[in-house]
């Protein structure tokens, strides 16, 4: 069986885009970091630009790409301190009024499984003393737990720690020489080729932006709504819990998890009533709906044309084969690979092969 000169080209294109799958897939502790901080060039290279051409030249590019970098990294800590005052308030509070709680949770449980015909005998002595045993550990244990997992997830933990140092060192790199990088790529192109690759860049271009600015304004009303609602309610701490919710769900689904659990905590800690029950139904509840109804769909999902169930499919694919951070940059290279799907759709289509 002989292949024609468009199959065998087919073919090897189909076999270039596997091996780079598999290089991905063998290579990907290793590429995440420089993936990551890929996207985030991209992101903040219009930034760098602007700056740039706001001091018209004057400022040399070292300088406007350190601005912007030290901005971004200074905005990524500020969220990470806001779980600081929920901690270091919650934590006393916790030790205080724990008893209470598993008092009444003890007076609630028994009847209801009695009703269900489970006969459970619950000893509200015994747990309050396995609880108090973690809470109110001495030091040396603390001490001694932290060292063995240290010890246990060493390789965990050298690997967090040179994330942390190679995403922005990478960084650097990528935005002091973006527009040399992506000529270099677009050299590999051949010449035939270049205005499809042109076409299908500047199209990808739209919508990753779309994408950014429709994630970053539902992050913003999230947090303003989360913010709002659990401050309406008396919650003390419901304005960095609620701007942390809201802004983190750029983590999709983590961050609003993270945000539900931390609520629920502070409010059953401030109440200890069915008051915290009822005020994280309703919030969040309410800003479920609003995010998944009606602001997502519109403001990114109909942007990027992305399906609620392709959406699922890359968090937990990327999630797989990256990680944590997989996680992070699967909605924009979805968004990216969408395009290239479209484009093969058209060209199907319009095939003899389709037409019979």
């Amino acid at each position: 069986m002989q292949f024609t000169p468009t199959q065998m080209r087919g073919f090897t294109w189909i076999s270039i885009a596997l091996g780079m799958l598999l290089v991905l897939w063998v290579l990907g502790p290793v590429l995440t970091p420089f993936a990551v901080a890929a996207v985030l060039a991209y992101v903040l290279t219009p930034l760098v630009d602007s700056l740039d051409s706001l001091c018209r030249g004057r400022v040399p590019r070292l300088l406007a790409v350190a601005v912007v970098e030290l901005g971004f990294v200074l905005a990524f800590l500020m969220l990470a301190l806001l779980i600081v005052p929920i901690v270091v308030k919650e934590a006393p509070l916790m030790r205080e009024q724990l008893p209470g709680l598993l008092d009444g949770l003890v007076r609630w449980l028994q009847p209801l499984l009695a009703q269900l015909g489970l006969k459970v005998s619950l000893d509200p002595a015994s747990i309050k003393a396995f609880a108090f045993k973690y809470l109110n550990a001495n030091v040396e244990e603390a001490l001694g737990s932290l060292f063995s997992s240290l010890k246990l997830g060493g390789s965990v933990a050298l690997s967090v720690v040179g994330n942390l140092v190679l995403i922005p060192a990478a960084l650097f790199y990528l935005l002091m020489d973006w527009d040399r990088f992506v000529s270099l790529i677009v050299q590999f192109v051949p010449t035939r080729l270049r205005a499809g690759f042109d076409h299908f860049v500047d199209e990808a271009d739209q919508v990753l932006g779309q994408y950014l600015r429709g994630q970053l304004l539902v992050m913003l009303i999230m947090a303003v709504f989360y913010a709002v609602g659990l401050s309406l309610f008396g919650l003390d701490l419901g304005l960095p819990i609620g701007i942390f919710t809201g802004l983190a769900m750029f983590v999709p689904y983590l961050g609003f998890g993270v945000g539900l659990v931390l609520a629920s905590l502070a409010g059953l800690l401030q109440f200890a009533s069915i008051k915290a029950v009822v005020m994280v139904a309703v919030v969040f509840g309410s800003g479920q709906v609003l995010e998944s109804l009606f602001l997502t769909p519109r403001l990114v999902g109909e942007r990027i044309g992305l399906h609620p169930l392709a959406v699922i499919f890359a968090l937990l694919a990327f999630g797989e084969v990256f990680g944590f951070v997989g996680v992070l940059v699967a909605l924009p290279v979805s968004a990216v690979m969408l395009v290239g799907i479209r484009r093969l759709r058209t060209r199907y289509f319009a095939s003899p092969f389709y037409r019979g």
